[in-house]
């Protein structure tokens, strides 16, 4: 029987839970069973427990038939547990490291209590930690074993459900379960507290309680905040049923009044709507549950008086009085805009008074650099299933000579970008539009994102100074609030997505539009793009594109080129693309090499797809550019002299040299002389390289089927349900297409994957 039972419960956590998991399962102490239930989650949590669950016998996956909330699949944990002592943890929360052994500790201290409280911290997206206020009452405890009867003040501990361990066997023959709805944590953990006989505390920081920005069940407001009466109520009617706890009722009756009131003031759990009738239902089981002799908090203490009063207008008067002298100090604060931004504001403001144009669509890729990636593919294909919605695309105007013919365009910052982006109906970018654009009601925005993230992206991002840059996190998040919708490649980008940009969006697990040509592309087009990019026919052309470095400025090639060219032969033409952060002025030496005859310098190239399309092999560091590339079922070979200094500086999500399945897409260099060996003596594209990159594929391209640009348009503009259009279970078949390349230098052909 392991000593401890970690009940999980999760519903749309994907993006917390492996983190969830994992701090669990790397305790040092480790004689513990994992039970995991899956309530149903619509995302990929049960996919993640199943993952965990073949790995490592300690985890047992509970699949909860339909959802029914984190109470019941509580519950279901519970029913499958063996441990001596009962841990519920959220999906979104962590264990810190060595909590598992401190309980245990103090455990065998206190001759195995009923309940064992240990203390919590706040975490926060913004990466701000906030201890409890409970450490000293937990440490003046002391190594005492109680109960509340006699420590009448522990009530006032946090009533929820992760920062206590219940001893099994007092669980059960109590017959304790949670109850439907939310705020069911409160109502078991002060009905078990009040039974406990034999309590014990430890001031060990033992929980990271994540406070998410959107997504938890308390942030939403609705009906269904009303049931906190109800929950309440039961907890009195328990008291009834235990006059020897009478003298207890008063610091209960406190605390559910704060509780409601706490709620109250929260628009994220009461609309303001809704205030009226939450004030009416607090003020009627406040007369009816009112103990005798009953004293408010003298911190407060009007808020009490107000709801014993029964009057909203009361309670409101105080809230604007508070409110007004707020605004008031904020507004000595604030700072007049410079008035061309005044004026830019008014003119914006302007155009948003007139009706949303339902026909009008607006695109934007990459800050402005032109027609490019995802939005360009859900572009075009809007032009054929929904003619009727006009385009328009924000660029720079020094795009403007690069734009393919017949495209309208406005520039970015002009009054023409205002009048337009105010009146769209569609929004659509790979990056964000600027602070200053408000998002409509009525408007559809949809983040398409640009990559898979092996780098951490958002508000990991904060961690790393490097790669932050400056940025403000605040701006981001208020960016991220516009998004209706946001594109997902594959899943491990959907978990990705749902805790580095935490909104409330949805998710369409599409695929990446951009990557549709991957499958539509005939040998004729790939002969074309060779042909006009100078590819000699028979040669084998590697594509070399390696990732911006946040930790130094301009582009300078990891690997002498001109050495790599010549070592590789003339049967072997060598395509190099820098970083498109990265100025013409920077790649002065690409330009010199090739001059020489020595590569092609591909950078300015309108088309990444076209590249990937011409090339045999990839030759890459960390872009994102891998997993595109992998669709076309084509070798990969990742160089990474600096993965040391990357990771560090910038951070990641995997081990991408581990050479683990699913991690690694093919054979690793670390030095230039591994680099030329790996293709002198065909290692680029041995069996060990092809099984890697079957994993690799099987993993990251699980979405594209050459139809994910169809879907956005149907899902955005023709309103078709987003569910039923998900990418099918079984993609279309395959075959290889050649791409011209030789098999003299570099080895055999490489291929091109086309549906059938």
């Amino acid at each position: 029987m392991p000593r401890f039972t970690i009940v999980i419960a999760a519903y749309r956590v994907q993006g917390y839970l492996s983190a969830c998991l994992d701090s669990v399962l790397t305790q040092s102490f480790d004689d513990i069973e994992v039970v995991a239930v899956d309530d149903r989650s619509p995302d990929h949590c049960g996919a993640i427990i199943d993952a965990y669950a073949a790995r490592d016998s300690r985890v047992v996956p509970v699949h909860q038939p339909v959802n029914s909330g984190p109470g019941q699949a509580r519950n279901a944990g519970v029913e499958r547990a063996g441990g001596d002592y009962l841990l519920f943890l959220d999906g979104d929360d962590t264990l810190a490291p060595g909590t598992l052994k401190g309980l245990a500790d103090r455990l065998a201290l206190s001759r195995d209590p009923d309940i064992l409280y240990f203390n919590h911290v706040r975490t926060y997206w913004s990466e701000r930690r906030t201890p409890s206020v409970f450490g000293e009452l937990l440490a003046s405890a002391g190594t005492d074993v109680f109960s509340v009867v006699e420590r009448p003040e522990f009530l006032r501990l946090f009533a929820m459900s992760s920062n206590r361990v219940y001893h099994r066997g007092f669980y059960t023959r109590h017959g304790f379960a949670f109850t439907e709805g939310i705020y069911e944590d409160a109502l078991l953990s002060y009905k078990t507290m009040l039974t406990a006989r034999r309590i014990a505390c430890v001031d060990l920081v033992g929980l990271e309680y994540r406070q998410r920005r959107v997504g938890a069940s308390t942030q939403s407001p609705g009906e269904k905040h009303f049931i906190i009466f109800q929950q309440y109520a039961r907890l009195f009617d328990f008291l009834d049923a235990r006059p020897h706890l009478e003298p207890l009722r008063p610091l209960l009756f406190e605390r559910a009044v704060s509780h409601f009131l706490f709620c109250l003031d929260r628009a994220s759990r009461v609309a303001a709507a809704d205030r009226p009738r939450f004030f009416g239902r607090a003020a009627q089981w406040y007369r009816e549950h009112l103990p005798a002799g009953f004293t408010p908090p003298v911190e407060g203490r009007w808020r009490f008086e107000a709801l014993a009063s029964g009057s909203f207008l009361r309670y409101r008067e105080h809230e604007l009085s508070a409110r007004a002298a707020a605004g008031a100090r904020k507004l000595r604060r604030t700072v007049r805009p410079p008035l061309a931004a005044r004026a830019k504001r008014t003119l914006y403001r302007m155009h948003r008074q007139r009706p949303v144009d339902p026909r009008l669509a607006v695109y934007s890729a990459y800050w402005g650099r032109g027609v490019l990636c995802n939005p360009a593919a859900i572009y075009y294909a809007a032009r054929e299933l929904a003619p009727e919605v006009h385009g328009v695309w924000v660029v720079r105007k020094s795009e403007i000579a690069s734009l393919p013919e017949g495209v309208d365009y406005v520039v970015s910052g002009t009054r023409d970008f205002y009048r337009t982006v105010a009146r769209a109906k569609y929004l659509i970018n790979n990056v964000n539009f600027p602070n200053e654009v408000v998002k409509r009601p009525g408007t559809v925005h949809l983040q398409t994102f640009h990559g898979t993230p092996l780098k951490c992206m958002g508000l990991d991002q904060q961690r790393y100074p490097a790669a932050a840059g400056g940025m403000s996190f605040g701006n981001l998040l208020r960016r991220i609030d516009r998004w209706d919708f946001a594109l997902s490649s594959n899943p491990h980008s959907s978990q990705i997505w749902e805790r580095v940009y935490p909104a409330s969006y949805r998710m369409l697990e599409f695929g990446y539009p951009r990557n549709d040509v991957f499958f539509t592309a005939s040998e004729d087009d790939v002969r074309r793009i060779r042909d006009a990019l100078g590819i000699p026919a028979g040669n084998t052309a590697l594509l070399y594109a390696p990732t911006l470095r946040d930790y130094q400025k301009g582009f300078t090639p990891r690997l002498d080129l001109e050495r790599l060219s010549r070592e590789l032969g003339p049967r072997t033409t060598l395509l190099v693309r820098a970083h498109y952060s990265y100025r013409p002025q920077d790649q002065l030496e690409l330009a010199r090499l090739q001059e020489a005859g020595l590569v092609l310098d591909v950078s300015r190239h309108r088309s990444v797809e076209e590249l990937c399309l011409a090339a045999d092999a990839l030759i890459t560091d960390y872009s994102s550019m891998m997993f595109d590339y992998a669709l076309l079922d084509r070798p990969i070979v990742i160089y990474a002299d600096d993965w040391d200094v990357y990771r560090s500086s910038r951070g990641v999500y995997f081990d991408l040299l581990s050479g683990a399945p699913g991690e690694t897409p093919g054979a690793v260099a670390r030095t230039e002389r591994e680099l030329t060996e790996i293709f002198h003596k065909g290692r680029w594209c041995d069996a060990d390289a092809t099984a890697l990159r079957t994993a690799f594929r099987a993993r990251f391209c699980r979405f594209d089927d050459g139809h994910a640009a169809e879907r956005v348009v149907r899902a955005l503009m023709l309103g078709q349900d987003d569910t039923e259009l998900r990418t099918p279970a079984a993609a279309p078949r395959a075959r290889l297409l050649p791409t011209g390349g030789g098999s003299d230098a570099a080895g055999p052909r490489g291929g091109v994957l086309t549906a059938e």
